[in-house]
């Protein structure tokens, strides 16, 4: 064995696992974007920061989420409307999407104590005299 025969196994055995990692990667499943209309969200972002702006000059916590009773808690005044989205990042199937119309004063509590258990986005976007807002609270079940 001289340093010619080493430094020439060296490289095939790196292009070896190069080529491997190659094929393991082509043949995997489930590698896709999180999203379907990835591309067009991204290009109405700004809009999401103006909403999110928006929702930071409120002086009060719009979305709320209690554990005990495992729901979540909105205080929205009346005639509000939006929709919150329940996001689960590990499975699409999974995700729901409830519409919210405010029709009198006070919290309204939407329980959440039938979804499975694990780590979820709740986003809610509403409407609140012309103005759209946005807020997100991370939540594990």
């Amino acid at each position: 064995m001289n340093w010619g025969k080493g430094i020439l196994l060296s490289i095939i055995a790196f292009v070896g696992i190069i080529m491997t990692m190659v094929v393991i990667s082509v043949r995997m499943d489930g590698i896709e974007l999180v999203r379907d209309n990835y591309y067009e969200a991204e290009i109405k972002y700004q809009e999401q920061i103006d909403r999110e702006s928006s929702t930071l000059l409120l002086d009060r916590e719009v979305l709320a989420f209690d554990s005990q009773s495992k729901a979540v808690i909105l205080d929205l005044p009346k005639g509000a409307k939006g929709n919150l989205n329940l996001y689960r990042p590990s499975d699409v199937k999974l995700d729901q999407s409830v519409p919210v119309e405010i029709i009198e004063s006070g919290k309204k509590q939407i329980s959440i104590a039938n979804l499975k258990p694990g780590y979820w986005r709740v986003q809610l976007t509403w409407t609140e005299n012309g103005t759209e807002f946005y807020q997100e609270k991370k939540i594990t079940l």
